[in-house]
């Protein structure tokens, strides 16, 4: 048997919080002495303390700890659910990983100028175009990729042929932000007349006024983007009139560097 103290030093945990695991039941003494109170541990309880203190680097409180060591005696129901505790720590590294890239973004644009209207917000007509269209509700806005994918899949056996320019875009149809299945619709202009596939159609679209604003770096600025032609459309007499897009100049499918991308935030608008 060994006294607390020596329990301690082998298990490297404080005494004090080997008091506190006995008291919630995390990891009770093989004995307690009825006359002096001294707690008794075994050398067979060395590996439930590694245990617990493993488990409390990967995060978990002591009450899931305790309710882990009930639960998961098996070897295989303990891997299993720590993949599942892998999974969330990937899923928080990746949010962490965007908040940071939000960070620098920010960081850079203030280290810039500090100002909304950092952003040159220009007045023009785009002309009529024929494109080829894809619209679909997708899960998130990020999701986009999956309608380009179709798009470019679907015509390949078409072979068709891209305008110069091509007003590649996306159209975002919803009435406002939608953090879930967001209604959007991509279009490519292109040259010649070509047969509608199953997602892909084929239509002429008519001229639009827009004030539009052109930045390069990662989508993170959009935000910025659009309160700077707001304001713009507000200070020059405009209305907004129709759905916003954004015309992708430099698109992820053609660089992998966020810094590279080059995107043209757009608002249709008319003269009050």
């Amino acid at each position: 048997m060994l006294k607390i103290g020596d329990f301690s030093k082998l298990s490297r945990i404080s005494i004090r919080m080997l008091r506190h695991y006995d008291e919630i039941g995390v990891l009770h003494p093989e004995c307690v002495d009825d006359f002096t109170g001294y707690r008794y541990y075994s050398e067979a309880q060395l590996p439930l303390a590694g245990r617990i203190q493993t488990l409390k680097s990967l995060g978990f409180g002591l009450s899931v700890i305790k309710e882990i060591l009930t639960k998961y005696e098996d070897a295989g129901e303990m891997e299993r659910f720590l993949l599942v505790k892998r999974k969330e720590l990937e899923e928080d590294s990746m949010e962490i990983r965007q908040k940071l890239q939000f960070l620098d973004s920010t960081l850079k644009w203030l280290r810039k100028d500090g100002s909304l209207m950092d952003y040159n917000v220009t007045l023009k007509t785009i002309p009529e175009r024929y494109v080829a269209s894809v619209r679909q509700v997708i899960p998130a806005y990020d999701c986009e990729g999956m309608l380009w994918e179709i798009m470019c899949r679907e015509l390949e056996p078409q072979n068709v042929q891209q305008a110069v320019p091509c007003y590649g875009m996306a159209i975002f149809h919803d009435e406002g932000f939608k953090e879930h299945d967001p209604d959007v619709e991509i279009q490519s202009a292109v040259v010649g007349k070509y047969q509608d596939t199953e997602h892909v159609k084929f239509k002429t679209v008519p001229p639009i006024q827009i004030a539009s604003a052109t930045y390069k770096g990662s989508y993170d600025q959009i935000s910025r983007v659009n309160a700077a032609v707001a304001n713009w459309v507000v200070e020059n007499g405009y209305d907004f009139d129709g759905k916003s897009f954004c015309i992708y100049h430099v698109s992820p499918g053609q660089t992998s560097d966020p810094e590279e991308l080059v995107t043209e935030v757009c608002f249709p608008v008319k003269k009050k």
